[in-house]
């Protein structure tokens, strides 16, 4: 159960643990729960110290790292086979879930990285510029007769 008022030593270390659990690629919600502390508790603390909000974001990096790693591994990995020798399908799919999963987790988390890149461009002759946005409002008329015929 989480205590109130933890000394700062005490911080420092629950933290140090929680760097480590991100560290060995646990999400920071799931360090800071093995460790008895709330994540907004743990959020807090780091809001309020500089040099933990560094390590806060160096384990992050890590912890990106780490996700990227297994992503490579689990797709480099060897696929499943049936009794009868095929490749089993479902294997397939659950390991093509499992990649899919981490990829879009980076993309999040570290998406100047993994995210997807969106860029415009023209010909190098005639480049693309904006000119003119309008807004056009157009009201529909009645198609039902409202006369009192």
């Amino acid at each position: 159960m989480p205590r109130a008022g933890r000394s700062p030593e005490e911080r420092a270390e629950v933290a140090r643990a929680v760097f480590a659990g991100m560290r060995e690629g646990k999400s920071a919600f799931a360090a800071c729960q093995a460790q008895g502390v709330p994540q907004s508790t743990f959020g807090r603390w780091v809001d309020e110290d500089s040099t933990l909000a560094e390590e806060y974001a160096r384990a992050r990096e890590d912890l990106v790292e780490y996700i990227a790693n297994q992503t490579i591994e689990l797709a480099d990995a060897p696929v499943g086979t049936t009794d009868h020798g095929a490749t089993d399908s479902g294997a397939v799919a659950k390991q093509r879930l499992q990649v899919d999963t981490r990829k879009w987790l980076l993309s999040k988390l570290a998406p100047r990285t993994y995210g997807d890149k969106l860029e415009l461009s023209g010909d190098p002759k005639r480049p693309l510029a904006i000119e003119k946005i309008e807004r056009v409002v157009v009201h529909g008329r009645a198609d039902a007769d409202t006369s009192d015929a």
